[in-house]
């Protein structure tokens, strides 16, 4: 079926119903097909610190508290990778060397220094690292497998990698470093 119809400028147009109403269709499923769905994408939170010059992290579940590096109590006859330990509110807790671990140079205590207390296998301790730099939510999926390049002395410590301020994050396993340093 034809109709005339005037236009703004009054001029007459003639419209076929049928191909208005497949045009108003597909102008319909466009728009219901460019909507974009909010779904809530799992996620993971992550604790990235600073050792030597290299950015790293652990993830937040394998982390109980973030401590200033205080006092550390030397314990004569300890293993290499132990500095000592530390009191936190009445419990003892042994402190590790994670660059000794990860066979990076050593870095000089400063006021950045946090203890990071983390659990993992079983294993409660702390670990010493050069500063905190970000605790964040990221989603799962942007995890990464390591890098197939990546040192194979580190290969062991590594679960995943992600980007973070334009640099590759490596993901350390908390139980893999507490098996290192208990070697």
């Amino acid at each position: 079926m034809l109709y005339a119809v005037v236009t703004r400028k009054g001029v007459f147009m003639s419209i076929d119903e049928h191909r208005t109403d497949n045009l108003l269709d597909a102008l319909k499923k466009r728009k219901e097909s460019s909507r974009i769905i909010d779904v809530d994408e799992r996620k993971v939170k992550v604790v990235i610190f600073l050792l030597s010059s290299g950015l790293y992290a652990f993830y937040g579940e394998e982390v109980r508290e973030i401590l200033p590096a205080g006092n550390i109590f030397y314990v004569p006859g300890a293993l290499e990778n132990i500095l000592g330990v530390i009191n936190v509110r009445g419990d003892i807790e042994s402190v590790i060397n994670i660059h000794r671990v990860l066979g990076l140079p050593d870095s000089e205590k400063s006021s950045k220094s946090r203890i990071l207390i983390a659990l993992a296998e079983g294993i409660r301790s702390g670990i010493l690292v050069d500063s905190i730099e970000d605790v964040l939510d990221i989603p799962v999926n942007s995890i990464r497998p390591p890098l197939s390049t990546i040192d194979i002395s580190l290969k062991d410590f590594i679960s995943g990698e992600i980007f973070y301020s334009n640099r590759n994050i490596s993901i350390l396993q908390a139980g893999a470093i507490f098996r290192k340093a208990c070697a």
